[in-house]
């Protein structure tokens, strides 16, 4: 994705739009949450109706979830092409 960029942040392997700009977070057990997630930003409503249909998989994220971010487990046998959606979303949302 164009002008992006990673580098730790919190912690966590993050990345970034334009190296100011947060879209996607790589969590690991965080604070004991025995969760292997990505933490990202998420178009208006869809974390709500992501989180509903499959809480298993999603979930709303400490922090940032207040502000619509969406949490994805990685350990849940997540589609890659539905991820790839995930994080261009993600991106999109945060480079615009």
């Amino acid at each position: 994705m164009p002008q992006t960029s990673e580098r730790p942040s919190h912690g966590a392997p993050t990345f970034f739009v334009r190296e100011k700009r947060a879209f996607l977070m790589v969590m690991d057990n965080h604070h004991g949450d025995g969760r292997f997630a990505i933490w990202c930003a998420a178009p208006e409503g869809m974390q709500q109706m992501l989180v509903e249909a499959d809480p298993d998989k999603f979930f709303v994220p400490p922090y940032v979830g207040t502000r619509g971010w969406l949490g994805v487990r990685l350990d849940r046998g997540l589609d890659w092409d539905e991820l790839a959606g995930i994080a261009e979303d993600a991106y999109a949302e945060r480079a615009g």
